[in-house]
Protein backbone atom coordinates (compact mmCIF):
# COMPACT_ATOMS: atom_id res chain seq x y z
CA UNK A 1 0.00 0.00 0.00
CA UNK A 2 2.70 2.27 0.99
CA UNK A 3 4.10 2.32 -3.13
CA UNK A 4 0.86 3.54 -4.24
CA UNK A 5 0.75 6.60 -1.89
CA UNK A 6 3.68 7.45 -4.11
CA UNK A 7 2.00 8.24 -7.13
CA UNK A 8 -0.90 9.48 -5.93
CA UNK A 9 1.17 12.07 -3.96
CA UNK A 10 2.68 13.20 -6.74
CA UNK A 11 -0.57 13.17 -9.14
CA UNK A 12 -1.99 15.22 -6.41
CA UNK A 13 1.08 17.61 -6.41
CA UNK A 14 1.13 17.82 -10.46
CA UNK A 15 -3.20 19.02 -10.22
CA UNK A 16 -2.79 21.70 -7.81
CA UNK A 17 0.34 22.98 -9.35
CA UNK A 18 -1.75 22.95 -13.05
CA UNK A 19 -4.31 24.77 -10.79
CA UNK A 20 -2.37 27.45 -9.71
CA UNK A 21 -1.01 28.33 -13.52
CA UNK A 22 -4.47 28.07 -14.49
CA UNK A 23 -5.11 31.04 -11.71
CA UNK A 24 -2.61 32.87 -12.79
CA UNK A 25 -3.36 33.25 -16.23
CA UNK A 26 -6.85 34.00 -15.10
CA UNK A 27 -5.67 36.76 -13.07
CA UNK A 28 -2.92 37.94 -15.71
CA UNK A 29 -6.08 37.69 -18.28
CA UNK A 30 -8.26 39.77 -16.07
CA UNK A 31 -5.84 42.53 -15.84
CA UNK A 32 -3.14 41.43 -13.14
CA UNK A 33 -3.13 41.54 -9.58
CA UNK A 34 -4.72 43.90 -7.95
CA UNK A 35 -2.20 46.45 -6.69
CA UNK A 36 -4.11 48.47 -3.97
CA UNK A 37 -2.65 52.01 -6.31
CA UNK A 38 -5.46 54.87 -6.46
CA UNK A 39 -6.84 55.84 -9.10
CA UNK A 40 -9.01 58.53 -10.56
CA UNK A 41 -12.04 58.44 -12.88
CA UNK A 42 -13.04 60.25 -15.82
CA UNK A 43 -15.80 60.08 -18.65
CA UNK A 44 -15.91 60.37 -22.70
CA UNK A 45 -19.07 60.09 -24.51
CA UNK A 46 -18.55 58.23 -27.71
CA UNK A 47 -20.74 57.99 -30.94
CA UNK A 48 -20.27 54.44 -30.96
CA UNK A 49 -18.12 52.30 -28.73
CA UNK A 50 -18.39 49.26 -30.52
CA UNK A 51 -15.86 46.57 -29.39
CA UNK A 52 -15.45 48.26 -26.02
CA UNK A 53 -16.70 46.64 -22.50
CA UNK A 54 -16.20 47.58 -18.99
CA UNK A 55 -12.54 45.75 -18.83
CA UNK A 56 -11.36 47.48 -22.20
CA UNK A 57 -7.12 48.43 -21.52
CA UNK A 58 -6.77 52.05 -21.72
CA UNK A 59 -3.43 53.11 -23.23
CA UNK A 60 -1.28 56.28 -23.05
CA UNK A 61 1.75 56.58 -25.69
CA UNK A 62 0.78 52.79 -26.16
CA UNK A 63 1.03 51.66 -22.54
CA UNK A 64 -1.95 50.30 -20.36
CA UNK A 65 -2.67 53.13 -18.12
CA UNK A 66 -6.12 52.37 -17.27
CA UNK A 67 -9.36 49.96 -17.20
CA UNK A 68 -13.05 51.05 -18.62
CA UNK A 69 -15.11 51.28 -15.52
CA UNK A 70 -18.78 51.32 -16.61
CA UNK A 71 -20.39 51.87 -19.99
CA UNK A 72 -23.77 53.28 -20.42
CA UNK A 73 -26.07 55.09 -22.48
CA UNK A 74 -26.79 58.53 -21.70
CA UNK A 75 -30.72 59.14 -22.80
CA UNK A 76 -30.43 63.30 -23.52
CA UNK A 77 -27.30 62.73 -25.84
CA UNK A 78 -28.05 59.06 -27.34
CA UNK A 79 -24.18 58.80 -26.57
CA UNK A 80 -22.43 55.80 -24.85
CA UNK A 81 -20.40 57.53 -21.74
CA UNK A 82 -17.47 55.76 -20.77
CA UNK A 83 -16.34 55.87 -17.56
CA UNK A 84 -12.50 55.25 -17.07
CA UNK A 85 -9.99 54.66 -14.60
CA UNK A 86 -6.36 56.11 -14.54
CA UNK A 87 -3.86 56.14 -11.87
CA UNK A 88 -2.92 59.07 -9.91
CA UNK A 89 0.08 59.41 -11.24
CA UNK A 90 -1.08 59.92 -14.76
CA UNK A 91 -2.17 64.08 -14.74
CA UNK A 92 -3.40 64.55 -18.36
CA UNK A 93 -4.01 68.12 -20.03
CA UNK A 94 -7.83 69.52 -20.22
CA UNK A 95 -7.71 69.27 -23.87
CA UNK A 96 -6.67 65.41 -24.17
CA UNK A 97 -8.52 63.02 -26.80
CA UNK A 98 -9.67 59.50 -26.26
CA UNK A 99 -9.83 57.62 -29.41
CA UNK A 100 -11.31 54.28 -29.71
CA UNK A 101 -8.78 51.76 -31.27
CA UNK A 102 -8.51 48.37 -33.02
CA UNK A 103 -5.80 45.88 -31.85
CA UNK A 104 -5.97 44.72 -35.94
CA UNK A 105 -8.29 43.19 -38.48
CA UNK A 106 -9.31 40.45 -35.77
CA UNK A 107 -8.24 42.36 -32.67
CA UNK A 108 -10.08 43.91 -30.10
CA UNK A 109 -10.60 47.51 -29.32
CA UNK A 110 -8.66 49.73 -26.55
CA UNK A 111 -9.15 53.47 -25.79
CA UNK A 112 -5.95 55.62 -26.95
CA UNK A 113 -5.65 58.55 -25.01
CA UNK A 114 -3.63 61.35 -26.87
CA UNK A 115 -2.55 63.91 -24.24
CA UNK A 116 -2.90 67.92 -25.29
CA UNK A 117 -0.83 70.48 -24.64
CA UNK A 118 -3.49 72.74 -22.83
CA UNK A 119 -2.30 74.20 -19.25
CA UNK A 120 -4.90 72.94 -17.45
CA UNK A 121 -5.40 69.57 -16.40
CA UNK A 122 -8.67 67.17 -16.02
CA UNK A 123 -9.44 66.15 -12.49
CA UNK A 124 -11.54 63.42 -11.28
CA UNK A 125 -15.10 63.53 -12.39
CA UNK A 126 -13.97 65.61 -15.53
CA UNK A 127 -14.83 64.53 -19.21
CA UNK A 128 -12.82 64.25 -22.25
CA UNK A 129 -14.87 65.80 -24.69
CA UNK A 130 -12.34 64.92 -27.45
CA UNK A 131 -13.44 62.06 -28.43
CA UNK A 132 -13.57 59.20 -31.58
CA UNK A 133 -15.94 56.68 -32.01
CA UNK A 134 -15.11 53.12 -33.03
CA UNK A 135 -14.35 52.91 -36.76
CA UNK A 136 -16.23 49.73 -38.24
CA UNK A 137 -14.07 48.38 -40.95
CA UNK A 138 -17.18 46.67 -42.51
CA UNK A 139 -18.84 50.08 -43.32
CA UNK A 140 -15.55 51.68 -44.79
CA UNK A 141 -14.89 48.55 -46.42
CA UNK A 142 -18.55 48.58 -48.30
CA UNK A 143 -18.24 52.36 -48.81
CA UNK A 144 -15.21 51.86 -50.52
CA UNK A 145 -17.07 49.33 -52.59
CA UNK A 146 -19.85 51.37 -53.15
CA UNK A 147 -17.64 54.24 -54.72
CA UNK A 148 -15.49 51.84 -56.88
CA UNK A 149 -18.86 50.62 -58.00
CA UNK A 150 -20.62 54.46 -58.83
CA UNK A 151 -16.88 55.26 -60.63
CA UNK A 152 -17.16 52.15 -62.83
CA UNK A 153 -20.35 53.05 -64.20
CA UNK A 154 -19.27 56.42 -65.09
CA UNK A 155 -16.59 55.09 -67.66
CA UNK A 156 -18.95 53.12 -69.62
Amino acid sequence: MTASAGPQRAELLAGFATLAVAAGFLLWAAGGVPTGRGGYELTASFPDVDGVEVGTEVRLAGVRVGRVTAISLNPQTYMADARISVPDGIVLPADSAAIIQSDGLLGGAYIQIQPGGSMDNLAPGDEIEEVQGAVSLLQLMMKFVDAQAQGGEGGQ
